[in-house]
């Protein structure tokens, strides 16, 4: 299998952008592209997976078994002809001092070649020193070739292809020049999603072009043939019949999913039913309900303008419907959402307020301990690593709460408690990954199937 990882100098160096145009150039080759993105990230697989065609998934050391990342990018691409990995940050950025988590360590546990974009603006004679730096960090770290990203003139290329010629043995396989219209917008949670963005295609497809005119992606194809073999076991799971069915919310303010998740739940007997939480008047027939991370606080006015499913969706959890909710999920599930000076009204099925803040409540990897309120299988003494990002914080909460989760790292809902747990519902902050280390979605299942024949039970008991 062909490889290629797409790395960086630093962060906001242009790579996703690059890489969007790479999958889609690639793709309009007649080319398999599977795109991988290294992860924690919801937002930048949107638009991978929306430039090649095919699902984008997370490889992630923070949640994944160094055989799994393997396993998932063996079997996601069996039928492709290059898997395409975007890393994060910079090439040896990283939380472990050592970069056991860096791209670097991804790229070299993939076998993968890697071509480094640099961010040319301002930069000189300077980016041989630079590079020659990055090069050497690491020796085992294969350097396939360097793109300047965001050139200014042919003047500025010119004096940097000499530089890279001159002192490094680097070679450069594409000078793509600067273009507002190339930027992914951004906002203060990131990138704007696919779904959010009526550009969405012509960003993508003239991503393709820029890409197509200005690298080389036959020298990128001969690098990423070059990987190193690897044979991954197969990783397989029990698929089991679909008992039971799951609503979940997939729209404009919904759509935090790791797409492995969503197999693992239909996996474990879940048939997935999607609803769109901004136009659906109605929750779905179902036996429980998901509703992901996303961005209710942009779309509040709209979710709350839709009553009938916010009234629906209150009544259903006050009469034991399981409910799993993650970050924007819970602050549609509060009394109401507060941001930019504006209160609207949400579902209020939680005890709290959700208000917008200036700047991240809570940021980066975290880790959590179930309590004995958790109302899954989950062992209290269990560490669970998960990831939050929100900006939100939750007010007027009510102080007799019992929550899920204590936050060993990280910040959650007040520093020391994540995971609102109010009848056989479960809100939080913190991301969580299926993975072997935590099965969350076999186990939500199962809470789902316990409930569903618990109320099949509970007529012919009453009437006896």
């Amino acid at each position: 299998m062909s490889r290629l990882y797409v790395s960086a100098i630093s962060k906001s160096c242009g790579k996703t952008t690059l890489s969007l145009g790479m999958a889609a150039a690639l793709s309009a080759r007649g080319l398999k592209v599977q795109p991988f993105k290294k992860g924690p990230d919801y937002i930048d697989p949107m638009w991978l997976g929306r430039a090649a065609g095919r699902t984008c998934y997370n490889l992630d050391f923070n949640t994944q078994t160094h055989e799994e990342i393997v396993a998932l990018c063996a079997g996601a691409a069996v039928d492709a002809d290059l898997a395409l990995v975007e890393g994060n940050k910079g090439l040896h950025d990283g939380v472990d001092t050592l970069g056991k988590d860096s791209s670097a360590a991804l790229a070299k546990l993939l076998g993968a070649p890697v071509v480094v974009v640099v961010d040319a603006m301002g930069m000189g004679r300077g980016v041989a020193p630079m590079l020659l730096g990055y090069k050497n960090f690491d020796p085992d770290v294969s350097i396939a070739g360097v793109i300047l990203n965001k050139v200014g003139s042919a003047r500025q290329e010119s004096k940097l292809r000499s530089a890279i010629e001159t002192y490094t043995d680097l070679k450069i396989v594409g000078a793509v020049g600067r273009d507002r219209e190339l930027a992914v917008s951004e906002r203060h949670l990131g990138l704007t999603t696919p779904q959010e963005c009526l550009d969405a295609a012509p960003l993508i497809a003239r991503a393709s072009d820029a890409v197509a005119a200005g690298v080389n992606l036959d020298a990128l194809l001969q690098a990423a043939s070059r990987a190193k073999i690897f044979r991954a076991p197969p990783h397989l799971r029990v698929c089991r019949a679909p008992d039971v069915a799951i609503a979940v919310a997939r729209d404009a303010a919904f759509g935090f999913y790791y797409p492995d998740d969503l197999n693992a739940l239909a996996q474990a007997g879940a048939k997935l039913v999607f609803f769109d939480a901004l136009r659906d008047e109605n929750l779905p027939d179902c036996d429980g309900l998901l509703i992901g991370g996303g961005f209710p606080e942009t779309s509040a006015a709209a979710l709350s303008a839709n009553k009938n499913l916010r009234e629906d969706i209150r009544a259903a959890l006050a009469g034991g419907l399981p409910c799993y909710a993650e970050c924007g999920g819970m602050m549609y599930l509060s009394r109401s959402i507060t941001f930019k000076g504006e209160t609207h009204a949400m579902v209020g099925a939680l005890p709290a307020d959700a208000v917008m803040g200036p700047r991240p409540q809570g940021k980066g990897l975290v880790r959590v301990e179930p309590t004995l309120d958790c109302p899954w299988e989950m062992f209290p003494g269990q560490t669970i690593a998960a990831h939050e990002f929100h900006y939100a914080r939750m007010e007027n909460v009510d102080p007799g709460l019992r929550y899920a989760w204590k936050v060993r790292r990280g910040y959650g809902i007040d520093g020391f408690r994540d995971g609102m747990v109010v009848g056989n519902t479960l809100a939080g902050f913190a991301h969580l990954r299926d993975t072997s280390r935590l099965r969350w979605a076999e186990n939500f299942v199962n809470f789902v199937r316990a409930q569903k024949h618990l109320a099949r039970r509970q007529p012919a008991q009453l009437r006896a």
